[in-house]
């Protein structure tokens, strides 16, 4: 999906190029619960929500007017699976599995996309795995500061991952020629889940 389909506001949004490679990480597939963690504008779950069928989705955010825009989304794009959560994980992850509980998907989470966690990373990861040991993390960072603390937790886990690094130049015009202007790379940590399931169904 563009950019500019979203409304965005002045709440920071996984652009397009690397929304797309968190998404093929993610391995989604058909009934599968995710949980959208620091969830900004709510463009990864709002492009994960039509992308994949029966799919479940928990868009986690605090910040009101974050949490207004991933609604604002989600009616544009005339989607019902998406739950607002606008709490702080991970407290909010208790409630979250509760059964019946209002606003909630009632159900432990198969996959899970990190946009943010307030310097709650370590904290955030062991909450996820406690509650699914098989869960499938994908975790989207730009701050070096950011990366250091995820790869010092997958080491001390000992937990198998990938990490690959996005680096994005998209042209603009210039005094009639078209000069490739860089942003920021991403990094995209994913480890757990099931490859051949989320392959087969």
């Amino acid at each position: 999906m563009r950019d500019e389909w979203f409304i965005r506001g002045n709440v920071p949004m996984t652009k397009s190029e690397a929304r797309a490679v968190s998404l093929s990480k993610l391995e989604l597939y058909p009934g599968c619960v995710l949980w959208d963690i620091g969830a900004g504008t709510g463009s990864v779950s709002v492009e994960a929500a039509l992308s994949c069928p029966d799919i479940r989705i928990a868009a986690i955010e605090f910040r009101p007017e974050a949490a207004d825009l991933i609604r604002k989304n989600c009616e544009k794009a005339g989607i019902s699976s998406i739950a607002v959560v606008e709490e702080k994980a991970p407290e909010c992850f208790g409630g979250l599995c509760t059964e019946g509980a209002p606003g909630r998907e009632g159900a432990r989470p198969t996959h899970a996309f990190i946009g943010g966690t307030s310097g709650r990373m370590w904290e955030i990861l062991d909450a996820l795995r406690g509650i699914n040991p098989g869960i499938r993390v994908v975790i989207n960072m730009i701050a070096l500061e950011s990366l250091s603390h995820a790869l010092e937790y997958i080491n001390q886990r000992g937990i198998p991952a990938e990490v690959v690094s996005v680096q994005i130049a998209r042209a603009e015009a210039a005094a009639g020629l078209h000069l490739m202007k860089g942003q920021n790379p991403v990094y995209v940590a994913s480890f757990g889940g099931d490859e051949r399931r989320d392959r087969d169904g």
